[in-house]
């Protein structure tokens, strides 16, 4: 990777991406591609060079690549789960028909992809503990449906076309950065801003929810680290199951209790997203991305929590 286009660079992954691969790769081009209404702002509009980058836009994406010479390309743009519940049709428009644009592209100009996929992408009949690998997707949301989508178009443009796509299973993700984006896990980053404010929180999954979840820094590694792996190795491509940890919401609130005593949380349960939940995994097996690329998550519970907090503290000035 050299010269890399980040589409959605302004979300919750592609604003901290970003700046990791502009940190990795200064001697490139990596563009931040956006949406009107989502311009990038202050370090990230700074530090590189910015277009706008509208994935059902094909011939302005195709403009993007020749103009800066693009060998990669990270395809974020995403309606998430919670909120693609109640915009089907537009998650589907964004996810799938912006995908097609981007493989195109990539086919016609020799480019790698990296679509992320999804603890969504499984379903109420996939197994909960250690999911595998390869396993059963039936996914009953829209979000779902779009990742499983997703994983077998990549699949296609590399086995029909010879398209490098390569992509992880995200967890939940929580990040001290930018403010999560109507995800089913989103209580995972809210409940630590509560926290440090001082304020109580009100959780929308009830107790006894497990879901997998990872810490940002991790999540940016693997998309990285995926990338830049020997293709050799890859038995698998699109999706690598990834894991970090899996909690529910009294082991995080517990958790954060022993560093800020005083916390308190109660329950109002969000049946939308308590729905989506009991549907995913407690926890994946993530043994063959271990094995065919090496990932290591860095980051626990104990040291997510502690992270979080020092680092909220700064930003929130308490």
């Amino acid at each position: 990777m050299k010269n890399i286009l980040v589409v959605g660079s302004t979300g919750q992954i592609g604003s901290e991406l970003t700046m990791k691969l502009r940190g990795l790769y200064p001697g490139g081009n990596v563009v931040a591609g956006y949406v009107r209404g989502a311009e990038p702002k202050g370090v990230l509009l700074e530090s590189g060079p910015c277009e706008e980058a509208d994935v059902l836009n094909a011939g302005q994406l195709a403009g993007i690549v020749s103009k800066y010479k693009i060998d990669t390309v990270y395809n974020l743009a995403a309606i998430l789960s919670a909120t693609a519940e109640s915009k089907p049709l537009l998650a589907w428009n964004i996810q799938i028909n912006g995908l097609i644009n981007i493989l195109e592209i990539a086919r016609e100009k020799g480019c790698a992809v990296f679509t992320p996929s999804s603890i969504g992408s499984f379903g109420p009949e996939t197994p909960r503990v250690l999911t595998p690998q390869d396993t059963i997707q039936r996914p009953r949301t829209m979000y779902g449906v779009t990742k499983v989508a997703t994983e077998l178009l990549s699949d296609y443009y590399h086995t029909k076309y010879g398209v490098d796509t390569r992509s992880v299973r995200f967890p939940g993700l929580i990040s001290h950065v930018t403010l999560p984006g109507g995800g089913t896990t989103d209580y995972a980053v809210t409940i630590y801003y509560a926290a440090v404010k001082g304020e109580e929180f009100v959780c929308p999954i009830k107790a006894g929810t497990f879901m997998d979840m990872m810490y940002m820094p991790d999540a940016l590694k693997a998309a990285v680290d995926i990338m830049n792996a020997d293709p050799t190795r890859l038995v698998h491509r699109n999706s690598f199951n990834i894991a970090s940890m899996s909690f529910d919401p009294e082991i995080l609130s517990a958790k954060i209790r022993e560093h800020i005593p005083g916390f308190r949380m109660r329950y109002e349960i969000n049946p939308v997203c308590q729905g989506i939940a009991d549907s995913w995994p407690d926890r994946m097996d993530d043994s063959c991305a271990r094995e065919e690329w090496g990932w290591k998550p860095d980051y626990d519970l104990e040291s997510m929590t502690v992270d979080m907090i020092n680092e909220l503290r700064k930003k929130l000035g308490k």
